[in-house]
């Protein structure tokens, strides 16, 4: 008998490159399919893969805040996810949108 592990992308990511190009893929489908919860389903994965509740201490959040941030379709302030990217290394830059 095969046995199989579920596929956890959390266990991939362990460093901030890592993240930083998972969350920058992400972020490019989120724009393509005009879901921004993948976007944030990424950052929750990321978050996983430090531990929540150290990503939540880092960025200065309660656990259950972190939480309900990073729900596929939460509403999070810019300021919240920007101090939770800071905790996990990275940070968001901007580039031109260049035609398909």
């Amino acid at each position: 008998m095969i046995k199989t592990k579920r596929f956890d992308a959390a266990d991939y990511l362990d460093s901030e490159e890592m993240i930083a190009a998972y969350l920058e893929e992400s972020a490019r489908d989120a724009a393509e399919y005009n879901d921004y919860g993948i976007f944030l389903d990424a950052i929750a994965t990321a978050a996983k893969a430090r531990g929540m509740m150290q990503v939540a201490k880092d960025a200065g959040i309660s656990r259950e805040s972190l939480y309900k941030s990073l729900a596929h379709d939460a509403k999070p302030r810019y300021e919240t996810i920007a101090k939770v990217l800071h905790a996990l290394g990275v940070q968001i830059t901007l580039t031109p949108i260049t035609s398909k």
